[in-house]
C-alpha cells in the first residue's frame, strides 16, 4: 500500500451547474482548483479514488528547480515561489523546509554538464552553484564521494506528499470547492462544438470548462475526447526510513539514489536509475514517439508484462476496475540502498525501513508535460505527463492551467507545453535534465 494519506471526504451533494470541473484529484487539480476558488468561480474536482491516492502521495516530495529541463525553468521558479508561501495559504502544514538540493557528479564529463546546466539556469532567477572541496563537505556531511564536485541549489525545498495535496483540497474546499471522491468522470456531453457539460458516476453537470488532471489515467481518458495523448505509466518505487540523527538536510541525488529528509526525522528514498513499465496497448499505439527515449534510456527501461497489461488490454476505455493504482515497489529495492547510504552517510546505519511503496508515473516521450487547451475543444485544458517531476512544479502547474482555463494570459509561455508538439513537425527532442 502506498504511506499514509490524509483522507478528505467528498461532499454529498451534486452542484447541477458550476463553472468548472476537474477531473483527477492530484497536486495539479489541487492547485488549479485553489487558484480556481480564489479567483471566484464555482469548481467541482472529481476524483475516482481518493484525494491524492496515487503518484502524487507517492513521489519523492522533492521540491527542486535543480536538475530541470530547460523549458521547465520558468515554471519551477514560479512553483518555489509559491511553495515558499503555501503554508501560510492553506493554513496548515505542508512540510515544505528550503533545504536545498544537491547532484553529485560521478565524473568530469557529468561536472561539465552540471556547469552547463548552472549557465543556463542563472539568468532566469536559479540561485544554481557548482560546490567543490569544503564546501561540497559540508552539504554532504562529509561522506565519500567518486568526484569532488556538485550542482547545489539552496533555494529548493522539500515538503510532504501526504500532507500538502489533501491541505490543498481543504483550504479549497473551505472556499467553496466541492469535492466529488470517488467519483469517475465518465463522459462529457458537446453543445454547439464545445463541451458543456460531464457525466459523473454522481450525475450530470452543466459547466463552462473541463481541466483534465488525472496523472496516469489521462491518456485514455482523452481518448473519449478524441484526442491522442503521447503517454505511458513508468513505475516507480520508493521507501521510507525510521528517523535518524545525523543525516543530511538537502536532498541528495547520488550514485542514481535520490535522499529526501522527512519531517518526521526519517527519509525518502529511491533509485533514480532504472524504471519498469508495463506493456500495454499504449506500448504500441505510441511507440513512435517514445523511440528515441527507449533508444537513449534502453539499460534503465525495463518493459515487461503486468496484471496492469491484461486490464488495459481487455477494457482499454475504463479505470479498469481499480479506483487507486497501488502497484507493489520493484522487488530487490530497499535494503541493498541503504547498506549503500550507509557506507557513504554513517546516519544510516542506524535506519530502519518502515514502509516500501510503488507508484506508476505519467511520462511523456520527451518528459515534458502538457498543459494546453485541445484544439477541437477549447474549454477543454488538459495538464498532465510530468515524468517524475509533478509535486514540485505542481503549484505553478496548477495555476498555469487555471489561467488557461480562465482565459487569462498565461505568466509563462507555453509553447513546450503543447499538446500537438510531437504532430507538428516538431519532432521529439529529449530533455536535458541533468
Amino acid at each position: 500500500m502506498g504511506p499514509h494519506l490524509d483522507f478528505v471526504p467528498g461532499d454529498t451533494v451534486v452542484p447541477r451547474k458550476v463553472d468548472f470541473v476537474i477531473v483527477g484529484g492530484g497536486v495539479i487539480g489541487a492547485s488549479a482548483a485553489m487558484s480556481l476558488v480564489e479567483a471566484g468561480h464555482s469548481v467541482v474536482l472529481c476524483e475516482k479514488g481518493q484525494v491524492a491516492g496515487e503518484q502524487s502521495s507517492r513521489n519523492w516530495g522533492w521540491c527542486r528547480q535543480a536538475g530541470r529541463d530547460e523549458r521547465e525553468v520558468p515554471l519551477i521558479v514560479e512553483s518555489l515561489r509559491l511553495w515558499r508561501g503555501m503554508n501560510e495559504r492553506v493554513g496548515a502544514e505542508t512540510g515544505f523546509r528550503q533545504h536545498g538540493t544537491l547532484y553529485v557528479a560521478d565524473s568530469p564529463e557529468e561536472e561539465a554538464s552540471f556547469e552547463a546546466w548552472a549557465r543556463m539556469a542563472r539568468p532566469q532567477g536559479v540561485d544554481a552553484e557548482i560546490l567543490t572541496g569544503a564546501r561540497l563537505a559540508e552539504v554532504t556531511g562529509g561522506a565519500p564521494l567518486r568526484h569532488d564536485a556538485g550542482l547545489f541549489v539552496a533555494s529548493d525545498g522539500r515538503a510532504e506528499p501526504q500532507l500538502a495535496v489533501p491541505a490543498m483540497v481543504r483550504v479549497a474546499k473551505g472556499r467553496g470547492l466541492t469535492v466529488l471522491a470517488p467519483c469517475a468522470v465518465t463522459g462529457v456531453e458537446r453543445s454547439g462544438g464545445r463541451v458543456d457539460a460531464v457525466m459523473t458516476e454522481y450525475g450530470r453537470i452543466e459547466c463552462s470548462g473541463v481541466l483534465v488532471a488525472a496523472g496516469a489515467w489521462s491518456s485514455a481518458f482523452c481518448r473519449g475526447l478524441g484526442l491522442r495523448l503521447p503517454q505511458l505509466k513508468v513505475l516507480g518505487s520508493v521507501f521510507r526510513t525510521s528517523a535518524i540523527e545525523g543525516g543530511p538536510e538537502a536532498s541528495i541525488w547520488i550514485g542514481k539514489i535520490g535522499l529526501r529528509k522527512r519531517l518526521d526525522g526519517g527519509y525518502t528514498i529511491a533509485h533514480s536509475a532504472t524504471y519498469d513499465t508495463p506493456l500495454t496497448p499504449d506500448s504500441v499505439r505510441f511507440l513512435r514517439e517514445f523511440m528515441p527515449m527507449l533508444r537513449a534510456e534502453a539499460r534503465g527501461v525495463r518493459p515487461h508484462l503486468a496484471l496492469r497489461s491484461f486490464r488495459e488490454l481487455l477494457t482499454p476505455q475504463s479505470y479498469a476496475g481499480a479506483r487507486m493504482l497501488d502497484p507493489p515497489p520493484r522487488a530487490g529495492d530497499g535494503q541493498a540502498l541503504l547498506g549503500t547510504l550507509a557506507s557513504l552517510f554513517p546516519a544510516f546505519a542506524e535506519a530502519r525501513i518502515l514502509q516500501r511503496w510503488g507508484g506508476y508515473i505519467d511520462v511523456t516521450p520527451d518528459v515534458v508535460p502538457y498543459i494546453d487547451r485541445i484544439a477541437a475543444d477549447p474549454n477543454v485544458v488538459v495538464a498532465t505527463g510530468f515524468s517524475g517531476h509533478g509535486f514540485g512544479i505542481g503549484p505553478g502547474a496548477g495555476l498555469l492551467a487555471a489561467q488557461l482555463l480562465m482565459g487569462r494570459e498565461p505568466m509563462v509561455g507555453t509553447r513546450d507545453f503543447e499538446l500537438r508538439r510531437f504532430s507538428d513537425g516538431r519532432g521529439v527532442r529529449l530533455g536535458a535534465e541533468v
